[in-house]
């Protein structure tokens, strides 16, 4: 590669990871608003999570393409073709996050419209705080190559699958004592499925970043094990199965 060569090599490498934070600056923000129009019905958020939603689409393509000329025409070394891939494979989480919060959104003014504001939303509205940290945390990792601050994020995926399963026992409760409230009660359980969601994206994106990191897969290794590695220890060393 010529030094010219490589210096736009280098230009592209960083344009792909800035354009990646800024995807998820928009994605984290569409997660806050939709939830804004769960909680108050103000419905001009529901606009604007749709509105981000393009943006986010958009940048999904750009970045795709991006990344499939850099890999074509330039023979990236190791350690790039790693970010190249690491960033591949999270446009994918990302956008997926995206859609959940668009989903959130519709259910926010499908509530709203039927005047349903009398359910509680208490609980929804911790997840939906613990998935926008896990949103923001692993941009921060993947922003400072950080992976135990990756390997966090992994960790809290299981305090949000908790969250998650309390929430459905309270709405399947809620249902039980007044009937009345099914239909809404089924759509707040679909939003807290939403959340619970994108908190398995956020962990999918933070173990691509510890592969980015330590090169090592650690997908379906569990969290000690995610944890080592993050560390700088070994994949093979002290098999686990589980959390």
């Amino acid at each position: 590669m010529s030094e010219h060569t490589n210096k736009q090599f280098s230009v592209e490498l960083e344009l792909t990871r800035s354009s990646f934070l800024q995807m998820g600056g928009l994605v984290e923000a569409m997660v806050q608003e939709a939830m804004e129009a769960m909680v108050t019905g103000e419905l001009s958020f529901v606009d604007r999570v749709r509105d981000r939603e393009r943006e986010v689409n958009q940048l999904e393509v750009d970045i795709d393409e991006r990344i499939s000329l850099l890999i074509a025409r330039n023979q990236p070394t190791a350690i790039d073709l790693r970010l190249l891939l690491s960033v591949s494979k999270m446009l994918t989480d990302m956008e997926r996050c995206g859609d959940e919060a668009e989903k959130i959104a519709k259910m926010a003014r499908r509530l709203h419209e039927d005047d349903s504001r009398s359910i509680p939303a208490v609980e929804l509205r911790h997840i939906a705080s613990h998935v926008v940290a896990m949103i923001r945390d692993v941009l921060d990792a993947f922003a400072r190559e950080d992976s135990i601050l990756a390997a966090t994020v992994v960790r809290s995926d299981k305090e949000v699958d908790k969250e998650w399963k309390a929430a459905f026992r309270h709405l399947v409760t809620y249902m039980m004592e007044d009937p009345r409230t099914i239909s809404r009660s089924i759509d707040l359980i679909f939003i807290a499925r939403s959340l619970e969601r994108i908190g398995d994206h956020a962990k999918n994106m933070a173990e691509r970043v510890i592969y980015l990191v330590q090169g090592d897969d650690v997908r379906h290794t569990g969290v000690k094990a995610t944890e080592r590695v993050a560390r700088g220890g070994s994949l093979d060393s002290d098999p686990e199965s589980g959390a």
